[in-house]
């Protein structure tokens, strides 16, 4: 996949070639594709057509190793697709993307309960230091106001990691400056889709060195055995992901997160039972 050389520089943010994955064409088993921030039709904000069942499938056909569904404030948590996704060869790590004083970030392989109840940084301090869990940043200088800007240099310790997302083009590349903070940092870089639209599964994602399974996943994030693989988006696609997620925002479609409970949930399809 293409990366611009100026962008490349930045991508493994360790500088440590020894802790780097072997590239596609290493030994099979060797190196898993991940995505770490990716939503679904269970979401309680967002308004999704592809439900969890048909991002596994997709993501199977494309040779993911392990996924993490981060819907927002709500953490997916369903034996039935885990073993779903198992038997197609995809490790499910629990995850969500957590609005934390305003702020979004993703909570990976921590206890549902647990990473739904948090609502302060000093409440994810007390998480971390109990769990093998990741924290990653995501899209951490892109305009929004739940970015997490300044507060990525105040709770600078807490964050394990730092995403290089999908959005971005060769002229507009806000990833660039948070792979210079997670360089000046000593945080890995992740490469996540932030999957609204399937046509962003795949394009920029990472190459992570672990044996498949969650907790491996997590050690070899934090000690930096990650590559990230990404192309720009071309224009075209840009344009109609993101006229897709305006159209469907919640503050066009009268949706709104309840209590942290999930608004609208489909049934598991036909194809998982007895499975």
């Amino acid at each position: 996949m293409w990366v611009d050389s100026r962008e490349r520089g930045l991508l493994n943010s360790r500088g440590d070639r020894d802790n780097r994955p072997e590239s596609a064409g290493g030994k099979a088993g060797d190196v898993l594709k991940v995505d770490f921030h990716l939503h679904t039709a269970e979401d309680p904000v967002d308004l999704i057509h592809h439900d969890a069942w048909t991002l596994v499938d997709r993501a199977a056909e494309a040779g993911f190793g392990a996924l993490a569904i981060t819907l927002h404030d709500h953490q997916l948590d369903d034996r039935t697709l885990t073993g779903y996704a198992r038997e197609r060869g995809i490790v499910l790590l629990p995850g969500l993307e957590r609005t934390i004083e305003g702020k979004h970030v993703l909570l990976i392989n921590f206890p549902r309960a647990a990473a739904e109840a948090v609502v302060t940084f000093r409440d994810l301090a007390w998480l971390k230091s109990r769990r093998n869990g990741l924290v990653i940043a995501p899209h951490p200088f892109f305009p929004g106001g739940t970015c997490l800007r300044g507060h990525l240099d105040a709770h600078a310790d807490l964050f394990d990691a730092v995403e290089w997302t999908y959005f971005w083009t060769r002229q507009f590349n806000f990833n660039a400056r948070a792979a210079r903070w997670a360089r000046a940092h000593g945080k890995a870089i992740v490469g996540n889709s932030d999957t609204h639209d399937l046509r962003q599964l795949g394009r920029t994602h990472s190459l992570v060195a672990a044996e498949p399974h969650a907790d491996a996943i997590c050690d070899a994030v934090r000690a930096g055995r990650v590559e990230v693989i990404s192309d720009p988006v071309p224009a075209v696609e840009l344009a109609r992901v993101l006229g897709g997620m305006t159209l469907r925002h919640p503050a066009l479609n009268g949706r709104r997160l309840a209590a942290g409970r999930v608004v609208r949930r489909r049934p598991v399809p036909a194809r998982a039972v007895g499975e």
